[in-house]
């Protein structure tokens, strides 16, 4: 059986597709997994075993797009067209993933319509239409249920993947041997955590744990942030200056104490390598996008810490902010992952 996903979203969202993929594995073993996702979030999944093949389709930025993108689509669809799939799921919610998904030529072809609603023309090209409400449930949970409704699956919805043994070693980090792990750094502007807070966090982590590592991505402002972070805090801090593969990121988690980031790729990472995560949320719905499965604290402003998957005690949304989260709650959220895992 050939098996066909296409998800054409950012980086963590691509991540978010691993535990469709290990229920599929798990429950179809001797299934063919075809991937296709946006050009720079196949590194993300490098991680996960139950993939066989994974295709690009254009970066998610319009900035590093071009005119020929659909030309190089249309060559993925017509590589896909001769691999003959049995299923192709769209995941997107968008027409450019519909497009790759209606046209690879699947016998069924399989999207949501409780979402963004299929029109009449993609309700033609769509043979299996899942109905499931997704809306405040996490985006792990609309995946595998979008694709449980046509392709039975076992079991629940399992944690995220990167595997262990897909990592890499950071050789800076082997002097280390017990540290957190921060990354403050996020494209998106409401989702930023101010510059001092990092700041008094860091300096509290290192009066628990030896060393402190800041991730960053390769963006210039992130560096600069992690660049000023580094500074500040002292020698026992290192910094990965936006050098780190997503492989090497997932290799420091695996090995980490305690992650403490903003609702970001890197976030969903730690979780992932089921490293303890301090996850700050601000705008973001909690509900779709706390880390899965993982030991973890979501902080949200107004002294809301919430343990696990417990139920969201006050508002989020436009009218929340992430600059407005104290430090005291990223640290009570904080101690308690530290004292739960160092007992």
């Amino acid at each position: 059986m050939r098996l066909l996903f296409v998800k054409l979203k950012h980086i963590g969202d691509s991540l978010l597709l691993t535990p469709t993929l290990a229920a599929v594995r798990a429950t179809y073993p001797q299934a063919e997994i075809w991937v296709v996702v946006r050009e720079g979030c196949e590194g993300i999944l490098s991680g996960c075993p139950a993939i066989d093949q994974i295709r690009t389709a254009a970066a998610p930025e319009a900035v590093k797009r071009s005119r020929w993108n659909w030309w190089h689509d249309f060559q993925t669809i017509r590589e896909l067209r001769q691999r003959r799939f049995d299923y192709a799921f769209e995941l997107t919610d968008g027409d450019r993933g519909r497009w790759i998904a209606a046209l690879g030529g699947a016998k069924v072809r399989c999207a949501n319509g409780a979402g963004r609603a299929l029109n009449w023309w993609w309700k033609g090209q769509f043979n299996s239409v899942s109905q499931f409400e997704w809306q405040c449930r996490h985006r792990a949970e609309k995946d595998f249920f979008t694709v449980a409704d046509a392709l039975p699956l076992k079991g629940e919805v399992p944690a995220m993947v990167f595997s262990r043994e897909r990592t890499q070693d950071w050789p800076p980090a082997a002097a280390f041997p017990n540290y957190a792990v921060i990354h403050p750094g996020t494209r998106w502007r409401r989702k930023r955590w101010p510059k001092e807070k990092w700041i008094e966090l860091g300096r509290h982590l290192l009066g628990r744990l030896p060393a402190l590592i800041i991730s960053a991505g390769p963006d210039t402002e992130e560096r600069a942030l992690a660049s000023d972070l580094q500074a500040a805090l002292g020698p026992n801090v290192l910094n990965t200056a936006g050098r780190t593969s997503w492989a090497q990121l997932a290799g420091l988690l695996h090995r980490a104490g305690l992650f403490v980031g903003v609702d970001t790729a890197a976030m969903h990472l730690a979780a992932a390598c089921q490293c303890p995560t301090v996850a700050i949320f601000g705008a973001s719905n909690v509900a779709e996008w706390r880390p899965w499965k993982a030991p973890h604290r979501s902080v949200l402003p107004g002294g809301i810490v919430i343990a696990g998957s417990g139920p969201v005690n006050g508002k989020t949304g436009a009218e929340t902010k992430t600059q407005d989260v104290l430090v005291s709650d990223v640290v009570r959220g904080c101690e308690e992952l530290l004292d739960a895992t160092q007992d």
